[in-house]
């Protein structure tokens, strides 16, 4: 049988999702736990290769068992295994169609920015800036980011191809904390980050709007500044 699950996890606890050797990551913990249930090896893909320190409240991964089991009898079975820094919210048996990565329409990442006094509880979940942000000049650089365009001077690592699709970039205010939240159908390592960090340079006057511009339309490679991890979520991935 093929399954999609949702997950929800504290990206603080691991070393990204993706496996890396002996290290904890998600991918990891989770292909241990799917291996005892199912008596055999299974292998995970993941919508999203979060990077160390990121979190999500909606990654989707997607597996194949040997075994016949429930969607509700195999949440609780992997969730007895994987708490209490993972956190299985759905189970679906898909199509063998079906792909976690490949199937994706749409992804959600939220970034959070702690604007109001430092918390030291926010320290892994929120990113909290020592200087004031001028957030009308943030959002004159998230209009430039929307549509498509060559994101090569916001990704990490060498790609033939950069080119991407940001839908929507929206503001919402919860209390002290502003969510900038990034709509678009894909989105490579580092990017959200790199797009974030443009903002926060623009905001605090450390850089200029026309900076962002020529490192959307450079082929130059033109360096900027990676927001940390912890401020970002992956949100929710739709198919």
């Amino acid at each position: 049988m093929n399954y999609l699950i949702t997950i929800a996890y504290d990206g603080s606890k691991f070393y990204g999702f993706q496996r890396l050797n002996e290290l904890d990551s998600v991918q990891k913990v989770l292909e241990e736990a799917l291996t005892k249930i199912n008596k055999k090896e299974v292998l995970v893909k993941g919508a999203g290769r979060t990077d160390r320190g990121v979190h999500a409240n909606g990654q989707r991964v997607s597996f194949k068992l040997d075994i016949k089991i429930s969607p509700e009898g195999l949440k609780e079975a992997i969730n007895s295994l994987v708490k209490p820094y993972i956190y299985v919210k759905e189970v679906l048996e898909v199509s063998d169609d079906v792909h976690a990565r490949f199937s994706v329409k749409k992804k959600k990442y939220i970034y959070k920015i702690n604007m109001g006094e430092y918390k030291p509880i926010l320290t892994d979940y929120t990113y909290q800036p020592e200087y004031k942000l001028d957030i009308d000049k943030m959002k004159e650089v998230a209009k430039l980011y929307l549509g498509v365009h060559d994101f090569r001077n916001f990704v990490a690592g060498e790609r033939e191809d950069a080119q991407a699709i940001i839908y929507n970039i929206d503001f919402e205010w919860e209390d002290d904390i502003l969510n900038i939240i990034f709509e678009g159908k894909s989105f490579y390592r580092y990017m959200v980050r790199n797009l974030v960090g443009m903002m926060i340079e623009v905001g605090r006057g450390k850089d200029k709007i026309t900076k962002v511009e020529e490192m959307l339309n450079s082929n130059e490679e033109i360096y900027g500044y990676t927001a940390p991890a912890c401020g970002l979520y992956l949100e929710s991935i739709e198919y």
